[in-house]
């Protein structure tokens, strides 16, 4: 049995990857960590719709300590496959950004990630293949005004990548990242709807992403035909700031 962990998979993008991976073949974990009843339900449309594979939520926050990541990490069953698909933003000038908040961004979109996979490393490459896909962003290639710190975390999450798909390619175990463009979430629906306009006027596709538009490579990513890509950031854009 193949099995994934979705971290932040009831996000907009995490449902999308979860319903993705569910639909072919793959038993999940389903992380949350303030949405229990979303995931819940989550657990339960996909139990009924797949009886022969295992959906178990799982709850952690990413602000949480080292002895808490490593307890969460020692109850997991074996794993083939990681998505790190949650993350945060904070809209405003680097200046006028609290500095807990700063701390926030870089630990829930950097740090956590980085020592998961380091936790998570023993149980991945005792597979005949294994994955790891972060969620980046666009912005992690061409930084975003307002966004100084999160642009930042998600060009930090490619550079490791890259580092580390080095590390452990002899493995089995892949490593990459996808770099959303504008996607139409939650987290976009915060700005004006004359800004949003402004954006999908820049998208050359006249559109946001959908959340299947990004599942749709996670699921690539994860096949085990895909074994020959890694260290790699894919730009899911719809050919905007490229």
């Amino acid at each position: 049995m193949k099995r994934a962990i979705v971290f932040g998979a009831t996000g907009g993008i995490g449902q999308a990857i979860c319903a993705d991976l569910a639909n072919s073949g793959w038993s999940l974990y389903l992380h949350y960590n303030q949405d229990e009843q979303k995931a819940s339900n989550m657990v339960q449309r996909y139990s009924r719709i797949y009886p022969q594979q295992d959906f178990i939520p799982i709850k952690l926050s990413f602000l949480t300590d080292n002895k808490g990541l490593m307890e969460f990490v020692n109850s997991l069953l074996p794993i083939n496959a990681v998505v790190f698909s949650q993350g945060i933003t904070d809209y405003t000038f680097l200046s006028d950004q609290d500095l807990n908040k700063i701390d926030q961004l870089v630990q829930v979109n950097l740090n956590t990630p980085i020592k998961l996979t380091s936790l998570l490393e023993s149980l991945l490459i005792k597979n005949d293949f294994s994955r790891i896909v972060y969620l980046g962003s666009v912005y992690g290639g061409n930084g975003s005004a307002l966004e100084a710190v999160y642009s930042s975390t998600k060009a930090g999450l490619s550079r490791f990548a890259q580092s580390y798909a080095r590390e452990v390619a002899s493995a089995n175990l892949t490593v990459n990242v996808i770099a959303p463009g504008a996607v139409d979430t939650k987290m976009n629906a915060l700005l004006s709807s004359e800004t949003m306009v402004e954006v999908k006027e820049e998208i050359p596709l006249g559109r946001l992403a959908k959340g299947t538009d990004i599942s749709y490579w996670v699921r690539t990513l994860l096949d085990p035909n895909a074994n020959y890509l890694t260290g790699q950031t894919i730009y899911v854009s719809g050919g905007w700031l490229i």
